[in-house]
């Protein structure tokens, strides 16, 4: 099927998800969950597909869910909220529901529900570029996917969900789990697709059931249950409305969002966070 804002391409026994809006970071908006979803089932039908990686198109993966398109549908209340947020955290966690071993390949920024997305894929591939953050908190907003502390722990992602801290680089996040390797941005496209294609050479079945035994060893320990319930707090806060997001958005309906960050950023004694 034709794509609007993603390029979806089979490279032998790999998937390629790109993610096509680089005049725009490569923002999440709900026409690219949605086409991430179809992509996401087309490559699980096909037989000949072993594994798949999502990178984005241009200088960036993505800069999170579209705060623009907030702007513009203006959605308020739980009811409103609750299937937005659904579709949201639902995407996402598609790649670590996925049967087939999905790899994110990340340049430049990784932040919010982007960074999430990444950090759902199985291995994480970054540029040297490449950086990571959760600012939502600063804003006024919630996070929807909360598996951060199932990567690093609970102290540091505290940390950074707290300070709302947007740009971790490559090397750091890869010493605290986040990345498995970063690599020099010229190889990155041809790091991923080795890695992709060296799991597709795998029995699908063994890498199907394999994939399913480590990702349960978190299940275990309550990981759905927590992630649904961080998500139902995400509703709350949506929902109800925090007045730093209200004027964040006034600001940025008025002014641009350019300005609505330089007014988020002001707020924050950033020496030392």
């Amino acid at each position: 099927m034709p794509f609007m804002t993603i390029v979806f391409e089979t490279l032998g026994p790999v998937a390629r998800i790109t993610l096509n809006r680089p005049e725009r970071t490569n923002a999440l908006n709900q026409t690219m969950l949605g086409e991430i979803g179809a992509a996401l089932d087309e490559a699980e039908r096909d037989h000949d597909i072993g594994s798949i990686v999502v990178r984005g198109a241009g200088s960036a993966f993505s800069s999170g869910f579209d705060l623009k398109e907030q702007m513009e549908r203006r959605p308020s209340g739980v009811a409103q909220w609750r299937p937005i947020l659904r579709n949201d955290f639902d995407t996402v966690m598609r790649f670590w529901r996925c049967p087939k071993p999905t790899i994110a390949a990340v340049r430049g920024a990784c932040l919010a529900g982007a960074c999430e997305l990444a950090l759902a894929c199985d291995m994480t591939i970054a540029a040297q570029d490449a950086f990571f953050g959760e600012p939502e908190l600063k804003f006024g907003a919630g996070i929807v996917v909360m598996i951060l502390p199932w990567i690093v722990g609970p102290k540091i992602a505290k940390e950074i969900i707290l300070l709302g801290q947007d740009r971790i680089p490559a090397e750091r996040a890869r010493e605290i789990g986040m990345v498995n390797r970063v690599v020099p941005a010229a190889d990155l496209d041809e790091i991923a697709l080795a890695m992709a294609r060296n799991i597709a050479a795998i029995d699908p079945g063994l890498v199907k059931d394999t994939k399913r035994a480590i990702n349960q060893a978190s299940e275990a320990q309550g990981m759905m249950q927590a992630l649904e319930a961080a998500l139902g707090t995400d509703l709350l806060i949506e929902g109800e409305g925090s007045p730093d997001k209200a004027h964040f958005l006034e600001i940025a309906r008025r002014d641009g969002l350019k300005a609505a960050l330089v007014w988020r950023d002001a707020r924050f004694e950033a020496k030392g966070a």
